[in-house]
C-alpha cells in the first residue's frame, strides 16, 4: 500500500482539508473539507471545494468518503456539494453527532430537523474500521472538544481534527455545550498511545504572527512531538493541570465569528438551511 495525503489550506478560517489516496488503487476520502461563506451577506461560495474537486478529477480518484471530524463551529462544511459532484462518496461523521443535534438544534432555529444522525450516511463508532483502497483505517473517538469529535488513523497518518493542534499551538477549547476538558485530556491521551512515528495532521493552524517563533501555517507533526513538546499537554502533565489551564484559558475566548451559520449547516452534513422566519440564508 501507498498512501498520499495531500492538505489544502483554508485561509479564511485558518482550516486544513485533506485529500487522502491509496495510490495504487485510486481510491480516496476527503476530510473536513471547507465551503467558502460571506458572513456579511450570508452567501455560500465553493471556490475551494471547487479545488479539492480539480484535484481529485485531475489524478483520477475515485473518492469512497467525505470524512468530517466534527460539527464544526468554525466553518461551513462542503461536504453536501462535493456529494453532489462525487455521488458515489459517503458523508460520514461520529455517532455523537445525535447528541449534538439534540442539544444545539432548539437553540439555532432547527425545529423539527430529525436528530437521529439521518442526515448522513453513515455514522462512525469508536474502534470501527473501513479502508481506502488497500489501506487500513480506525476510528478513534476523541470526546472533549464536543461530543462527536473523532480522529482518523488511515494507515501511519493520524487526523485529530480540533482535538489537538501542533505542538506550539496546543489544544481545543472545550466550552462548547457537551464540552469536557477532562474528557479530552483522556482522549489525547489515547492518541499519545500511538507510536511516536504516527503522523499528525492537524484540522486548524493559523501560524504564529509576530516574534522570534513567527511561521506560516503548518498542518503536519507527529505523535512524538506532540507528546515532547505540545504546550498544553505533553509528557507529565496532569489531568488537573490541564482541566485548570483550559478552564482559564477557554473562559478568554470569544464565540467563532461563524458560530451560527456554521452549525445550523453542519449539524445537517453541509447542507444550509433557510435562515429563521424565512429572512434567507
Amino acid at each position: 500500500m501507498s498512501l498520499h495525503v495531500q492538505p489544502f489550506h483554508h485561509a479564511g478560517t485558518g482550516t486544513w482539508s485533506y485529500i487522502v489516496s491509496d495510490t495504487g488503487t485510486a481510491q480516496a476520502a476527503i476530510i473536513d473539507p471547507v465551503l467558502d461563506f460571506d458572513a456579511a451577506t450570508g452567501r455560500a461560495s465553493t471556490g475551494s471545494a471547487q479545488a479539492l474537486l480539480d484535484e481529485v478529477r485531475e489524478r483520477h480518484l475515485d473518492v469512497q468518503w467525505l470524512l468530517e471530524t466534527h460539527a464544526h463551529a468554525d466553518h461551513l462544511s462542503s461536504a453536501q456539494w462535493l456529494k453532489t459532484q462525487l455521488p458515489q462518496a459517503r458523508v460520514a461523521i461520529g455517532h455523537g453527532i445525535r447528541a449534538v443535534q439534540r442539544t444545539l438544534a432548539p437553540t439555532l432555529g432547527l425545529d423539527g430537523m430529525p436528530t437521529d444522525g439521518s442526515q448522513f450516511d453513515h455514522l462512525f463508532h469508536d474502534d470501527d474500521v473501513f479502508r481506502i483502497g488497500t489501506v487500513p483505517a480506525r476510528v478513534i473517538a476523541v470526546p472533549g472538544h464536543t461530543r462527536d469529535s473523532l480522529a482518523y488513523l488511515i494507515g501511519d497518518a493520524l487526523f485529530t481534527g480540533d482535538s489537538l493542534f501542533l505542538p506550539d499551538a496546543g489544544s481545543a477549547r472545550c466550552d462548547f455545550p457537551g464540552g469536557d476538558a477532562g474528557q479530552l485530556y483522556r482522549s489525547i491521551q489515547r492518541l499519545y498511545g500511538l507510536p511516536d512515528a504516527t503522523r499528525v495532521f492537524v484540522c486548524h493552524d493559523y501560524g504564529i504572527k509576530d516574534g522570534e517563533h513567527a511561521r506560516e501555517p503548518r498542518c503536519a507533526t507527529t505523535i512524538g512531538e506532540q507528546k515532547r513538546g505540545n504546550i498544553h499537554l505533553r509528557e507529565g502533565v496532569s489531568e488537573a493541570e490541564f482541566v485548570a489551564m483550559r478552564s482559564a484559558r477557554d473562559a478568554t475566548l470569544a464565540p467563532p465569528a461563524l458560530m451560527t451559520p456554521a452549525l445550523r449547516a453542519n449539524l445537517r452534513a453541509g447542507a444550509i438551511p433557510p435562515a429563521p422566519n424565512g429572512a434567507g440564508r
